[in-house]
């Protein structure tokens, strides 16, 4: 066998990512408004194993450990998302101090670090007072979001460069307000739909301010969660399945933003179930963004199913080819490959970050301490080798952020699932960077990925 370097361009940004709700703890100290994770996770039998965020990983009070970890990994830049109910308790009206100034120090130790903060605004904790009053199915949470923005990027906005309105509307929307295995547990499809225009005009409303409390170098972005989509067989019936499939979960969230429109065969299918709108709205949502973040965890095969699901579909799950330790996760680098080409063919993006890409691996904790997780080496190994191909044939690929820098709460799994480059002892909250922590550090140190060939 012999080496060969897979190099990625000067500057490129490697970084991790992680969300308030899943790490920070705190959940009601120093003014903290309760938000609906907060109440989801309080409900006896929406968590896989019954655990809570009120703790979580502590990093509300050794965010400066965290900042030093991040720093021993030689990280460029960090992904993380403010609380809103930490910045605005009600969700809107009076800030609460102690919380802008929880980012404040934060951000000040990214930057004396020099780790390139990269800060998500919405990563679903809505203050549960916004959604007593109908959440994002209610229009009125537009002009509550972009006074959030307002508040946050007027305290940060000289500081922070890179701002993403929302992490993956999809899901907050779908899985939120459809499937109801997220906060706040709704299962309706026009509710889901109204919830998700919702998201993506309070994005396009949001822009401009960020823009306009930023410096001339600030760029703003939002995060789409992407799947690659395959027809089971070749069949006129699952060949349409596949279509809808990615109509409801890809297009329906790309479209608008990087084409002002929603995707006619969508808006035919769900028919009196679409969400209303104003004149305006999809010019709005249209507001130009200077970076698409990609999140990527695996591929769907769909196949037709008449008494299936919302679009008619079902996933098949193929037993011959690996699965991340979650059982629907297919391991497929080559899917990630394609969402990039796909996006930069038909959306003429010009510039992306993978902002979001890891997998739930088994990892041994060894009598030592170290921890072996070498199904997370091979993943991430796979998957940057993927987007190093995908730049090779023009992507504007700028960065890649791991999910995620430590074990956390995984929302609706809890504590059972570890996705952390550290792993995190929950009985002492203690930080351990693992094998792939340590092979990631090599990565960014050589800027590059080592791949064996035969000779």
């Amino acid at each position: 066998m012999q080496e060969n370097t897979l190099s990625f361009p000067k500057g490129f940004l490697w970084g991790t990512a992680t969300s308030s709700h899943q790490i920070e703890g705190a959940w009601n100290e120093d003014g903290k408004g309760e938000s609906i994770w907060d109440r989801f996770s309080h409900t006896p039998g929406k968590i896989a194993d019954g655990s809570n965020a009120d703790v979580a990983c502590d990093h509300y009070h050794r965010y400066g450990e965290d900042v030093r970890l991040m720093s021993e990994l030689g990280l460029k830049a960090y992904r993380f998302s403010i609380s809103w109910p930490r910045v605005l308790p009600a969700g809107r009206g009076a800030t609460n101090p102690r919380g802008l100034d929880f980012y404040d120090r934060l951000v000040d130790a990214l930057l004396a670090a020099g780790i390139e903060p990269f800060v998500t605004l919405y990563h679903w904790d809505l203050p549960q007072k916004l959604q007593d009053e109908g959440g994002w199915a209610n229009r009125d949470i537009v002009a509550d979001f972009e006074e959030y923005a307002d508040a946050v990027s007027r305290r940060l906005g000289g500081r922070v460069h890179n701002w993403i309105t929302h992490n993956e509307p999809s899901v907050a929307a779908l899985v939120g307000h459809l499937y109801g295995d997220h906060a706040p547990g709704l299962k309706d499809l026009k509710t889901a739909l109204q919830a998700a225009h919702h998201i993506l005009l309070s994005h396009g409303r949001a822009v401009p301010v960020l823009r306009a409390n930023g410096e001339r170098k600030t760029k703003v972005g939002i995060i789409h969660g992407l799947e690659w989509v395959n027809p089971f067989t070749r069949s006129e019936a699952d060949l349409a399945a596949a279509r809808r499939h990615d109509g409801a979960f890809n297009r329906w969230f790309l479209d608008p933003v990087l084409k002002g429109s929603y995707p006619e065969d969508m808006l035919e299918w769900y028919a009196d179930k679409t969400p209303k709108m104003e004149a305006e709205d999809l010019k709005r949502i249209a507001a130009p963004v200077d970076f698409l973040g990609v999140n990527y965890y695996t591929r769907r095969t769909i196949a037709h199913d008449g008494q299936g699901d919302f679009i008619k579909t079902k996933r098949i799950r193929y037993y011959f080819v690996p699965h991340a330790n979650l059982e629907q996760w297919e391991v497929n680098p080559e899917g990630l490959y394609r969402a990039l080409r796909r996006v930069h063919s038909e959306y003429g993006q010009p510039e992306m970050y993978i902002t979001g890409n890891g997998t739930p691996s088994g990892e041994e904790v060894r009598p030592d301490g170290t921890v072996a997780d070498p199904e997370r080496v091979d993943y991430l190994k796979r998957h940057f080798a993927a987007a190093w191909h995908a730049i090779q044939e023009g992507v504007k690929l700028r960065g890649y952020f791991i999910w995620s820098l430590m074990d956390n709460f995984e929302l609706a799994f809890g504590f059972s699932k570890r996705f952390g480059l550290t792993r995190v002892d929950y009985s002492t909250r203690k930080r351990s960077v693992k094998e792939s922590g340590r092979w990631y550090a090599d990565v960014i140190r050589r800027n590059g990925i080592v791949i064996e060939t035969p000779a």
